[in-house]
């Protein structure tokens, strides 16, 4: 399924039990997508960029991944709505404080962008770095994330 949003269009994929994948660029969707899922990620996203959601319970899995990225994914999912740590936190808190880049690979292979929050995990300086292939438009849109969970943000900094 695909759908325009505040951030540009968004693809989305599911099993017949769970949401496996959110997408900015095109993904083919599973001929056994689970529809309702679909449409029920769908509303909870777009309800998310309105500001008028900070928890989504739409059920999804990790499909693909090692096992240190999909730890990587469950600690993410542990970061509290508008706030935001740093690589090393998350590094840290998987035991594995030596993989910081690790942990920038993993996110940039989140398969469930949004829900799992890699958005929120910024650099140890507070800039922002690194979000959907670290281009200047995923930078963009980890930015428009970030303000949209805490419009109080006063200095946001792209690397």
């Amino acid at each position: 399924m695909k759908f325009d949003s505040i951030l540009g269009t968004i693809w989305l994929d599911a099993s017949p039990d769970a949401l496996i994948g959110v997408s900015y660029t095109p993904i083919d969707e599973s001929p056994l997508a689970n529809q309702e899922i679909l449409q029920t990620a769908k509303k909870q996203l777009l309800e998310f960029l309105a500001g008028a959601r900070k928890e989504f319970n739409v059920p999804y899995a990790f499909t693909s991944g090692t096992a240190f990225q999909q730890k990587v994914w469950q600690a993410l999912t542990e970061i509290p709505y508008g706030e935001t740590c740093s690589y090393l936190t998350i590094a840290e808190k998987i035991q594995s404080p030596r993989a910081v880049r690790a942990i920038g690979q993993a996110n940039r292979n989140n398969p469930l962008p949004i829900l799992v929050p890699c958005h929120r995990v910024i650099g140890k300086n507070g800039k922002l770095v690194g979000y959907s292939g670290s281009s200047e438009e995923g930078l963009k849109i980890k930015e428009q994330l970030l303000v949209i969970e805490n419009p109080t943000l006063q200095e946001i900094t792209l690397f």
